[in-house]
């Protein structure tokens, strides 16, 4: 279920020169203003009836429609669920989280998830923003979540997400050889057909991926990769983009490729690895009360190792086959 927002104004002549998201985010002062370049880029902000970008400049007087939806509130309630707790302070929780583990409730999920587990480990969450959770990562994606406990430190963190302050790197296993690492920009959005996917859009929000070769095997490539931007499966996109989706991937990699020439062992082990081969590894930010760097490092989660160890073996038991041809890159 979601709520209605419909509102009408006319932007002030004394605005005149100012960027779309800044003088909205005033005039609409009980929104974030991430909510609202989020409606301006989905369309759901009109100025005199045409769609356009949050850094646009305002010459005073248009005429601005919103008819946006804010999801409805969900009451969370507090489950004893485990959690890996890597990094605690008073003000800052770093969560080790499982594949699996959804991170917040909605459509389909109302319990069961990261923020009823965090509500239980710490009560007071309940006095923030989706119990502190300041991002999110995939259901089936395992690794590093930075969480809030204060105030304080969740408008500091929030604030440090959106200046991309905040360092987040991956590991991934994908489908294909690499010959070299790169860069992936290309804009994402949702799908116009399939509204649970994200797509490579022109009219999409900014999206630049970095990515290098940790390892190559016969048909696969160990990769670890930066974000410059957090765009919802923006990793999954990208990869499936330039042709190397990530193993175990439905959404993006369509069906099961397996290896010319794959041994049982590899078919066995790539048909029993039940979501995408994608693990946060890596958080490093500064504190947002102290200010002093904070780094935390997760293993890769068991199956991704195991899966690895199966792919370094065929490796091992057969010749490497030349590397092909370097693939076209996003824009």
């Amino acid at each position: 279920m979601t709520q209605p927002i419909r509102h009408s104004l006319t932007i002030p002549h004394d605005h005149m020169g100012q960027r779309l998201d800044q003088v909205l985010a005033e005039l609409l002062s009980d929104y974030s203003r991430t909510r609202i370049k989020d409606w301006i880029e989905s369309g759901q902000i009109l100025v005199n009836g045409a769609k356009l970008r949050p850094r646009d400049k305002v010459l005073g007087g248009e005429q601005i429609e919103v008819e946006a939806t804010l999801p409805e509130a969900v009451e969370v309630a507090p489950e004893s669920i485990d959690l890996d707790v890597v990094h605690k302070d008073k003000h800052v929780l770093v969560i080790n989280k499982p594949a699996g583990l959804v991170v917040h409730p909605g459509a389909g999920n109302s319990a069961g998830t990261l923020q009823n587990a965090l509500l239980h480990f710490d009560p007071d969450l309940v006095h923030l923003p989706r119990g502190g959770i300041v991002h999110r990562i995939d259901k089936d994606t395992s690794g590093l979540l930075v969480i809030a406990r204060t105030l304080e430190a969740h408008t500091a963190l929030v604030r440090a997400i959106e200046a991309h302050e905040v360092q987040r790197e991956y590991e991934a296993i994908c489908v294909g050889v690499m010959t070299a690492g790169g860069t992936v920009d290309a804009p994402i959005g949702r799908h116009p057909v399939d509204r649970l996917k994200q797509a490579i859009r022109e009219d999409g929000r900014e999206s630049i991926t970095h990515y290098r070769v940790l390892h190559r095997y016969r048909g696969h490539t160990h990769l670890r990769l930066n974000l410059e931007t957090g765009r919802t499966h923006q990793i999954r996109v990208h990869m499936a983009h330039i042709r190397y989706p990530l193993v175990g991937d439905k959404t993006y990699g369509g069906r099961l490729l397996l290896p010319k020439g794959a041994s049982p062992a590899l078919v066995e082990a790539l048909r029993e690895f039940g979501r995408q081969a994608l693990h946060a590894a890596r958080l490093e930010f500064e504190h947002p009360v102290s200010g002093k760097p904070v780094e935390v490092v997760a293993s890769l989660r068991k199956d991704m190792q195991r899966l690895l160890k199966v792919v370094c073996k065929v490796c091992a038991d057969a010749p490497t086959p030349a590397l092909p041809r370097k693939r076209g890159r996003g824009r």
